[in-house]
């Protein structure tokens, strides 16, 4: 599988953007998905192919538009028993929008081997998962995959032990002892409009990682977007009000292109904005299809900086199927 994707990029009023990858075009390049707004165009493309012996599929995911309001949501509330003066039971449930994004804590301080573990046949849960979204328009570049009904809920934390449970599964560490703490967003590549803007300033799940702590994330079928962490209460942003830090690209089960799932490391958002490269790592469960960037972007494998927004094949990836992903924020080599 090749998986490359595109980000922002800047000239007088137009921002033009791609996850993984990150081309740079001119504003009447209209070869894909474009859309009009206040004070100019924004453009936004991510690609994403597929390689095998005998065939070539191609994937394409989409991140841009301007920075809308942040996405709303409520607060899960339990069954509340009220006793009534006669001996009944009145029993009163409400139903939130989404998902509660506050972080949960993890089951236990040492997660259990067994996170990389399956189901008894494949029998994954969607337990806390929003409802997916069937309107899954545009094809290539302007695909729009599941986003989530509410918005966001189709990325969740859980706790280690439910880890197993799920299909998609990322584990994230924080791998230095430093005791300032950093800031992790995921957001969906389409966002809560249905514009193709979901990293301009939503967030779909944020929570904050402090020295060697652990998070596990599960994602339903379909998704594709990405997620930035940094260092301190929020991450960085561009002028234009995208994020702008080093990312971590995910598509997984894509529909379009037959299930395969993608992921890979991009700092040409950060270096494009002229701002700091954290380093991060992504690995298969079992070590391999690796794709990393050091801090400063001085070590770079199989991962995007602006030197390669031309470049396929950047990344790891897999055919249908369960996706287990180990992830170091903060790394350093």
């Amino acid at each position: 599988m090749q998986w490359k994707s595109f980000l922002l990029l800047a000239a007088a009023n137009v921002a033009l953007a791609r996850m993984q990858g990150h081309e740079r075009r001119h504003i009447n390049a209209h070869r894909h998905a474009h859309r009009a707004s206040e004070g100019g165009d924004r453009e936004a493309h991510d690609r994403c192919a597929v390689v095998t012996d005998v065939k070539t599929v191609t994937v394409y995911t989409t991140i841009s538009g301007d920075p809308p309001a942040e996405p709303t949501a409520s607060i899960p509330t339990t069954t509340v028993l009220v006793p009534a003066p006669a001996p009944t039971i009145t029993t009163t449930t409400t139903h939130p929008e989404h998902p509660d994004p506050a972080p949960k804590p993890d089951l236990a301080s040492n997660p259990p081997p067994n996170w990389k573990e399956l189901p008894p046949n494949n029998n994954f849960t969607t337990a806390g998962f929003g409802a997916r979204t069937i309107d899954t328009s545009g094809s290539r570049v302007t695909y729009r995959g599941n986003i989530g009904d509410p918005w966001g809920s189709n990325i969740i934390r859980i706790p280690a032990t439910s880890a197993p449970n799920y299909k998609y599964v990322l584990k994230m560490t924080r791998s230095s002892a430093s005791p300032k703490p950093w800031t992790v967003t995921f957001w969906n590549k389409v966002g809560p409009s249905g514009q193709l803007d979901g990293w301009y300033g939503h967030s779909a799940l944020t929570f904050t990682l402090g020295a060697h702590e652990t998070a596990y994330v599960a994602f339903d079928e379909n998704s594709q977007g990405a997620w930035g962490a940094a260092e301190g209460t929020a991450l960085p942003r561009d002028k234009f009000g995208g994020y702008s830090c080093t990312w971590g690209e995910f598509d997984f089960g894509n529909v379009e292109n037959g299930a395969w799932s993608g992921w890979d490391v991009s700092a040409i958002q950060a270096q494009e904005a002229g701002q700091t490269v954290q380093g991060m790592r992504i690995c298969d469960h079992a070590g391999k299809r690796c794709s990393y960037i050091t801090e400063g972007a001085r070590e770079v494998v199989n991962a995007y900086t602006r030197g390669e927004k031309k470049v396929d094949g950047i990344g790891g990836n897999g055919p249908g199927g369960p996706v287990r992903l180990e992830v170091l924020v903060d790394y350093r080599g």
